[in-house]
This record gives C-alpha cells, sequence and structure tokens, in this order.
C-alpha cells in the first residue's frame, strides 16, 4: 500500500497491488453499489482486477472499452445511451479513499466467515442466470458447503407483519422441505422470512436447511430483534451479503438483494404479500428469469393476501397448498435423463438464435405477454411476435388467451 499521509487519509493502492482476483472484488463490492449496470460491465469486459484499476484512476479509459460497455449494456437490455466512464468515475469517485479490501477480508475472518467468488466451489451456479447482474461477490458466514442442485432450493417470503395463518403456513412449508432435504432460502426479515427460516432449523436436516440474504453487511445481523435467530442460521446453515461488512441494509440494498434469493431458488413462494410487497418484487425477479412463482391463497378479506392473489390473478403463480406441492413444482424442473436432453438437442438445433433466445425467455409455468418477453429477451415485439409464431408451430411454445409459456416437451 501506498504511504499514509500527514492528514492520515490513505491514499488508493496501486493496481499492481491488486493483483489478486478476490481483493479486487473485495474492493469493488464497496465501491459499487449491487447492481451497478455500468460497474458490472466494466468487469465483464476486463476482468475485475484491470476494471479496479480504471475505476480508482490507475488505469486509462478508452473510447474501445466505451464501446464495449455500450455494447455489453444493450445486450444485457439496458439503454442504448448512458452517462460515459468520466462521469460514472466521478460518481465512485468519493468511495475510492475508503477502499480496504484487506481490512474487509479480515473481518469476515474474524467472524469465522470468508468471501466467496465466482469459480469458487462455494459459488452458486444458478446465479448465472442473472447475466450482468450477477453479483461480484457474495460475502458468506455460514457453514462451508455448496448448495444443493437448483431443484433442491425454494425460496419462501412475504411480508414483515405476518398474520398467524401466514406463520402457521410458513413454519409448515419450510419444516415439510426441510425434511425432504430441500434448502429454504428467504431474506432474514421479521415475518414470513423468520418463520421460514425456523421452520427450516426445526425440520432436522443436516445440510444448509436455510439460507438468509440479506440487505447489509453481515457482520451486523439485521434486523436486531432476529440477531438469536440469525446467529443460529449463521451456525446451521448460512448468512450472505453481496455488500461487504459494515454496509447499511437500505430500501435500495434490500429490493437489489431480492434478485439474488430468486436466482438461489428454483422455486419461489410467496406465503403472504400485501398489494405492494417487495415480495412480489421477488417474485417478479424469479419469473424475470424463468423461475417457477408459486402463491398461498388466503382470505379475500385480509390485506396480506392481496398481492397473493394479484399474482394468480395475473397467472404469473401457481397455487399450493403444502410442502408436497411446492416439492413436486422443483422436481419438475429437475433435471432430465440423458436420452431426454438428447431429444432436446435435436429439436433446437434447428432454431435461429433468436428463437434460442426467445425460447430459454418462454416461463415454464405461468404464461406470459409478449411486452414481457421482450424485455427478458431483448428483443423487438416484431421479432417475439415472428418468433412465437414459429415456436408455436413446432410445438414448442403454447398460447393461453393471448400469452405465451413453454411446451412440456420445449
Amino acid at each position: 500500500m501506498r504511504d499514509i499521509d500527514t492528514k492520515g487519509t490513505k491514499k488508493v493502492a496501486a493496481v499492481g497491488l491488486y493483483d489478486n482476483e478476490r481483493i479486487a472484488r473485495a474492493a469493488l463490492a464497496r465501491l459499487m453499489e449491487p447492481q451497478d449496470s455500468v460497474g458490472l460491465a466494466l468487469v465483464r469486459a476486463l476482468g475485475a482486477v484491470d476494471a479496479l484499476g480504471v475505476a480508482t484512476g490507475e488505469l486509462a479509459t478508452s473510447p474501445a472499452l466505451e464501446q464495449e460497455i455500450s455494447t455489453l449494456l444493450v445486450e444485457a437490455g439496458g439503454p442504448t445511451t448512458w452517462a460515459g466512464l468520466p462521469a460514472t468515475l466521478r460518481r465512485w469517485a468519493p468511495r475510492v479513499k475508503d477502499l480496504a479490501p484487506e481490512r474487509d477480508l479480515e473481518t469476515m475472518r474474524r467472524l469465522g466467515g470468508r468471501l466467496i467468488i465466482p469459480g469458487d466451489e462455494l459459488w452458486p451456479d444458478q446465479l448465472q442466470d442473472l447475466g450482468l447482474q450477477e453479483p461480484l461477490c457474495l460475502w458468506w458466514r455460514g457453514q462451508e458447503q455448496p448448495l444443493p442442485p437448483a431443484p433442491r432450493t425454494i425460496a419462501l417470503v412475504g411480508s414483515r407483519d405476518s398474520t398467524s395463518y401466514g406463520a402457521s403456513v410458513t413454519g409448515d412449508f419450510a419444516y415439510g422441505l426441510a425434511q425432504r432435504g430441500f434448502t429454504v432460502i428467504s431474506g432474514g426479515a421479521y415475518g414470513i422470512d423468520a418463520h421460514a427460516h425456523r421452520g427450516a432449523l426445526s425440520g432436522g436436516a443436516t445440510d444448509l436447511p436455510t439460507i438468509a440474504v440479506m440487505a447489509g453487511g453481515v457482520d451486523r445481523f439485521y434486523p436486531s430483534g432476529n440477531d438469536d435467530l440469525l446467529r443460529t442460521v449463521a451456525t446451521q446453515g448460512a448468512v450472505i451479503s453481496e455488500v461487504p461488512p459494515g454496509s447499511a441494509p437500505t430500501r435500495y440494498r434490500f429490493l437489489q438483494r431480492n434478485r439474488i434469493i430468486a436466482a438461489l431458488a428454483s422455486v419461489t413462494v410467496v406465503v403472504e404479500a400485501r398489494w405492494r410487497s417487495g415480495a412480489l418484487n421477488t417474485a417478479h425477479h424469479a419469473e424475470s428469469i424463468g423461475r417457477v412463482v408459486a402463491t398461498v391463497p388466503g382470505s379475500i378479506h385480509s390485506a396480506n393476501s392481496a398481492g397473493c392473489h394479484r399474482l394468480l390473478r395475473e397467472g404469473g403463480a401457481v397455487c399450493v397448498t403444502d410442502a408436497g406441492e411446492i416439492a413436486e413444482l422443483a422436481g419438475a424442473i429437475g433435471e432430465s435423463t440423458s436420452a431426454e436432453r438428447n431429444a432436446d438437442a435435436a429439436i433446437h438445433d434447428g432454431l435461429s438464435l433468436e428463437d434460442l433466445i426467445l425460447l430459454d425467455a418462454l416461463p415454464l409455468r405461468a404464461a406470459t405477454s409478449v411486452e414481457k418477453l421482450t424485455v427478458v429477451a431483448g428483443l423487438s415485439p416484431e421479432a417475439v411476435r415472428a418468433g412465437l409464431g414459429r415456436l408455436g408451430l413446432m410445438g414448442l411454445a403454447n398460447s393461453e388467451r393471448g400469452a405465451w409459456k413453454r411446451a412440456k416437451n420445449a
């Protein structure tokens, strides 16, 4: 590291000393907010080490780099124009002086945790489905064992002010899923999240019964009222976050961590949710990356079930009433046999690139609109309509009252 100046302000380390991918990603995680598309595109273009060099001013930018970032943003469905790297660097500049990745890594070591990055054994492969929005890293505190395959992970989410009905249903679901060997994913909050973690812990599973995805640093459990619960989760399961130790759980970070919950799970179950709820945000993230979304019906007089009924009415969710039905949904999207995979390959060989992208964007369970498919697939409405027609003729897509979903044999 460079010397400390006379005012005691630590200067930025030379990029040559950030020659470790893990240290570079730790630094970038403090420099950038979650889902900073430009920052993630910069890392995708240069790798973490050189991206850190550009972000801290140690390496120069170029028109070619800006063009590559623009291309990555457009391919990910982002804007066709952006402010440019000079403006982005000015946005990051106030945080540069606070970068101390070695300190953050030492904090995790003291907590008995670690930083995991893509390529590590613990890194969940299902996060790749987020594309450009895949986290830079995860701060992991808990049992150091990989997540089970995607079909064995279920997210249970819902209102913080859950009713006794929601609490009972969530506890039963989580307990039953843990008994069946599933890992229950939730957000560590009050209400449905807490009941999901407690139910999973009581299920007697030995391998990662539950994981809490936090909006703030894993060094300070939030909310404080769940401190004991989250300590137990960290002991028997895992508590993880994409933001470094000491980070505050802001509203924005709560919304961003929802995409991680959705990506980690094969099925996202919304147990209770008001008409406008963070749990619905998680469900929408899940739907956008082709995950199954399920929900629990409640009383028509309960505001806490209004969001669940909304999901059912809009066709975005499957109705579930017990753990067995959730396990059945997860099993339906498990690994196919070798013969099935070979048959799939033969069918898909004849598709154009655009049709393959569109097929991947189609949900397996609930039908979706052309408008949503344009966002998920990154294609124009005309290309989506034409592609759906072709996939329909091939028996790979089905239309239901103007909405579309993937056929069972696709």
